[in-house]
């Protein structure tokens, strides 16, 4: 309106200097823009409705986009507050997940090592154990072998026990004895049945008592002979070549062994003499009735165990 108004005062100001040609040109143009103007001021009052102006309906709008503007500011701010904490609690479990991940691992690791130290262990200890059983097993069979050698020579020297005393019967109680201890046989012959004092020639009975000693003998060539002599603590006062009762003693163990040589069924390798002297008494030497015991031959018969040392030998 303003605006017209201004340029109708040009007009009139100006119509005294412009032609008419001119002013009718211009005329014409101002009631163009009267027109135009008319129409947009009621295209103005047709958007507007006939309530508020244009104007403000334009600011309530633009209000109303502000505020929707500002709400979904806000929103969005929520939205990134949010993402944000999602975002930090995801890289939380993230790296809480690749650590316990690593650690699980790594215990993994050590279990298996730990299993496969294990099994190791297993299998050596089954491997020893395997061969603790093997040697078990042998060395059961050698026991059992031991218990039948053993027991064949408990056997064997019971056989000989009787046998011998079978053979010298006459001879028992009258200063001779058989017995069986510790694994051997002993035949025990006091001087009195054998030698006359200081002397160490057999007398004839005891040459037979020592020949069916040797009679026996011969009938088991497995039994190795030790011949040994004794005597009291008495000093040797006697004549000969005879220097003490040691020296005694051992002539009259050699005297034995001389006369079980001549049987030619008796092996010479199994006879050995020895001399004790007094040195192993078997009564007190105080009284005569223990010098008399004291004074003896002892034929000591033992099975020889060649077979036994053998199975000892290979155990070793």
């Amino acid at each position: 309106m303003k605006t017209t108004a201004y340029l109708f005062a040009v007009l009139l100001l100006a119509s005294s200097c412009v032609s008419s040609k001119i002013y009718d040109d211009l005329k014409a143009q101002n009631d163009t823009l009267k027109l135009e103007n008319r129409q947009l001021m009621s295209q103005l009052d047709s958007l507007s409705g006939g309530g508020d102006s244009f104007s403000e309906k334009i600011k309530k709008k633009l209000e109303a986009i502000k505020s929707e503007k500002s709400r979904l500011q806000m929103e969005l701010e929520a939205t990134k507050n949010t993402l944000q904490q999602l975002q930090t609690s995801y890289d939380a479990l993230e790296s809480n997940s690749s650590e316990n991940l690593t650690e699980n691992l790594k215990r993994n690791r050590d279990l298996l090592e730990q299993l496969e130290e294990k099994e190791k262990r297993l299998n050596e200890e089954s491997l020893r154990l395997q061969k603790l059983k093997e040697a078990l097993a042998l060395r059961s069979k050698r026991i059992e072998e031991l218990e039948r050698i053993i027991a064949d020579k408990d056997a064997k020297l019971k056989k000989l026990k009787l046998a011998i005393s079978k053979a010298l019967i006459d001879f028992e109680g009258k200063g001779l004895t058989v017995t069986q201890r510790n694994g051997k046989v002993y035949v025990s012959m006091e001087n009195k049945l054998l030698f006359k004092s200081g002397s160490w020639a057999v007398n004839p009975n005891g040459k037979k008592a020592v020949n069916l000693v040797g009679n026996v003998l011969a009938k088991n060539p497995e039994i190795a002979v030790l011949i040994e002599g004794h005597t009291d603590n008495v000093p040797y006062s006697g004549n000969g070549n005879i220097n003490n009762n040691w020296d005694l003693s051992t002539k009259r163990a050699t005297a034995i062994v001389a006369i079980l040589s001549k049987n030619p069924n008796i092996n010479k390798t199994n006879l050995t003499a020895a001399g004790r002297g007094e040195y192993a008494p078997v009564a007190s030497n105080a009284t005569p009735e223990g010098r008399a015991q004291n004074r003896r031959i002892e034929i000591i018969l033992t099975p020889k165990l060649d077979e036994l040392s053998k199975l000892l030998e290979e155990e070793d």
